[in-house]
């Protein structure tokens, strides 16, 4: 059994919610052993108690958690989202014909870092939404649109629209400050019920291999996080931006304890690049890489069993341009040491294209140190629809139909030729036209399309609307991208 299996997003797209009663707290006297309370034959004259110590555990500093409370609520938002879901109906399995389309509605969080009304969330909670409505704590409501995705992080960034006075942001903190044990608070809008603060600690740090989104450094945290919490914050003691409550663990879909924050030292360039260039440029060496397990430290004479074993290089890539040879033993990037291989991943993609690196590595008992000119994640540059010389695709991110695409759709050799759309923009004429990553593009006005460029190139030609034939789940059907 796959641990992987019972990871939740916690954007909820559907809801039912029953109030269970008996569990209000009642404040008063309680009834003695036998269930009455004694009178006493004077009453004493009434006082007025004074108010309670804040205790030790709910401090943070000179802070009380109230106090944290008041300060961050202002700055998390809730963010509802419409998309269109095709379905397939029992008679299309006999008769064919197109899927059935229903509308959709998922809901998660939000976090506002920037007075102008820059929003971050998480990219499942807006991913192929035509629509998109943030609610503030004081209950505005905007429309927003999304200004970059990036789904192997599972962030997101919004900007919503409209007069965006009086909003206020959350300050960052380093995450990377946090300690096992510290006190944090998970804010958010669980279930759609409003929103909620829950409280917890550090659990753990540098939760990676989990098997939820490609780039993982998770804080782990046992504050209650619940389906709707998605893309709101988790704040230290100081009021500061920790984190990006992202996923649970979970075999039931509600909260046990273990839930999962994107670290806001590893999402601050994403949200950066996202603003600047609405994608984001992840370095590359071009390596299979592995943990050193103890097998392997015994067997290669390593003095620990930590690092990270080049498995592979691959021809004409900057690791093979530095030197980097399989079999050598990265414990080093930039002065910092890296003891396992979804670490060594993060510090590598995090250092960006055209970076420079310092890559210090055993090889054959003796340690070395090489300097690669990182590449660029190949992939990458496609991420984003238009940016290859900003080409008009009404909003779609295609592919080549090859035997990977093939085996990753289920396709067998049907179609025979056509693009995989890869990705389609929100609030584009591709998602207008209920168009979603998997379908096979197989004409833009009765012309044959073989290859993205050729896509391209029949829809740039195109003039006015474009007729799209398009393959999905064995069927064919048209369309128009207006």
């Amino acid at each position: 059994m796959k641990l992987k299996n019972y990871y939740k997003p916690l954007a909820v797209s559907c809801l039912a919610l029953a109030v269970v009663p008996g569990c209000a707290r009642q404040n008063g006297t309680h009834p003695g052993p036998e269930g009455d309370v004694r009178a006493e034959a004077q009453v004493a004259a009434p006082q007025t108690a004074a108010p309670a110590p804040t205790p030790t555990w709910a401090r943070g500093g000179d802070a009380a958690i109230a106090d944290v409370v008041e300060k961050v609520l202002p700055s998390v938002v809730s963010v509802s989202s419409t998309r269109m879901a095709r379905m397939q109906s029992p008679m299309q399995f006999f008769f064919g014909g197109p899927p059935i389309e229903r509308r959709q509605e998922g809901l998660g969080s939000g976090v506002i870092v920037d007075a102008s009304g820059v929003v971050v969330t998480n990219n499942h909670v807006v991913a192929d939404a035509e629509e998109i409505q943030v609610t503030t704590n004081d209950g505005r409501q905007f429309k927003a649109k999304t200004v970059g995705t990036d789904p192997k992080s599972d962030l997101a960034v919004l900007q919503l629209e409209g007069e965006v006075k009086g909003l206020v942001p959350l300050r960052m903190g380093s995450s990377s400050a946090l300690r096992l044990g510290d006190v944090v608070l998970a804010i958010g809008n669980p279930f759609g019920v409003g929103q909620t603060v829950t409280m917890g600690i550090v659990s753990a740090k540098g939760r990676a291999n989990m098997g939820i989104v490609d780039y993982e450094d998770f804080i782990q945290t046992d504050a209650a996080i619940n389906p709707g919490n998605s893309g709101g914050a988790l704040v230290n003691m100081q009021g500061e931006l920790v984190g990006i409550n992202t996923a649970i663990l979970s075999r039931s879909g509600g909260n046990v304890g273990i839930g999962f924050a994107i670290p806001t030292d590893m999402a601050k360039p994403i949200i950066e690049a996202l603003r600047t260039d609405g994608r984001v440029s992840r370095g590359w060496l071009g390596v299979a890489i592995q943990d050193v397990d103890a097998d392997l430290q015994r067997a290669m004479n390593l003095p620990v069993a930590s690092g990270v074993l080049i498995a592979d290089v691959q021809p004409d890539t900057p690791a093979a341009r530095a030197g980097v040879q399989r079999g050598d033993v990265i414990t080093h990037v930039d002065g910092q040491e890296v003891r396992s291989s979804g670490v060594f991943r993060n510090r590598i993609a995090a250092a960006g294209a055209d970076a420079k690196v310092e890559l210090r590595l055993v090889r054959q008992g003796k340690e070395q140190t090489v300097t690669v000119t990182l590449g660029e994640l190949p992939g990458e540059k496609d991420a984003r629809p238009g940016a290859e010389g900003k080409a008009d695709t009404g909003g779609l991110s295609v592919r080549p139909l090859d035997a990977e695409a093939r085996q990753r759709l289920g396709l067998g050799d049907q179609p025979r030729h056509g693009v995989v759309v890869e990705r389609v923009e929100p609030n584009s004429a591709a998602a207008r036209a209920r168009l979603r990553p998997g379908d096979v593009l197989l004409e833009v006005n009765r012309t044959p399309v073989r290859t993205p460029q050729e896509f391209r190139a029949a829809y740039g030609k195109a003039k006015g609307d474009r007729l799209v034939l398009v393959y999905r789940q064995g069927a064919t059907f048209f369309t128009v991208l207006k």
